[in-house]
């Protein structure tokens, strides 16, 4: 009896992971007005009523579906910005990850394309905050602990930073050409990201004196 309760634990999670991975594939694929939950379970291998033990409909399972890639990303991010070594360089490696991430279609199609609309712009945005605002916030911090950047009020600098990469991964989803758009959003924040580098050394540098010389004015005779 004791190992009863456990297996059927073990294999409740199975199931669960089993019908949020066939999701994120086939909302990856066909979108979500394209997608029946009979398809999500069939793809898992469960029944129907094996769903909805676990989830209430097909939003929440969306819902799901969301967390799952969020998740991913978020975990592969703070990977690379944990990197001990250069803060600015662990910091550029990141941005740079994310905006491959932004190129990723299971990423595209469920986070940018999707997710605002089943999950109405509120709930969207404040799921993207849960997210990925804790990451920049970090971000933003360590580069200024380190010196690399001015030590400005953290809210308001870490707000503007994510507002810039919400924007950015938006655009890159909605352009003609994304892996393009992602090449110029990048070159783009980093420079920016270069300016305030380029600022706060030259603010904390000692100010240079130019001598200038003024000839003296000779009396006419």
């Amino acid at each position: 009896m004791a190992t009863a309760r456990p297996r059927r634990m073990e294999y409740s999670e199975s199931t669960r992971q089993a019908l949020v991975d066939s999701a994120v594939e086939l909302f990856t694929r066909k979108g979500y007005a394209g997608t029946s939950l009979d398809e999500i379970a069939a793809k898992a291998r469960v029944t129907k009523g094996a769903l909805y033990h676990h989830f209430g409909g097909k939003q929440a399972l969306f819902e799901a579906a969301f967390d799952s890639v969020e998740t991913d990303m978020l975990a592969r991010l703070a990977k690379i910005v944990a990197q001990p070594g250069d803060p600015w360089e662990s910091a550029m490696a990141g941005l740079r990850a994310y905006l491959r991430v932004c190129l990723e279609p299971s990423y595209q199609r469920i986070v940018l394309h999707e997710g605002p609309v089943v999950m109405g712009w509120e709930r969207w945005r404040e799921a993207e905050e849960q997210f990925s605002y804790g990451l920049v916030r970090a971000t933003v911090v360590g580069l200024a602990e380190s010196g690399e950047i001015d030590d400005l009020p953290v809210e308001p600098m870490s707000r503007l930073m994510f507002g810039a990469l919400a924007g950015s991964a938006t655009q890159i989803a909605n352009a003609a050409d994304p892996k393009r758009a992602s090449e110029e959003v990048g070159t783009c924040i980093e420079r920016v990201m270069q300016g305030l580098r380029l600022l706060h050394k030259v603010g904390n540098a000692e100010p240079i004196r130019v001598e200038t010389s003024v000839p003296r004015r000779t009396r006419r005779r």
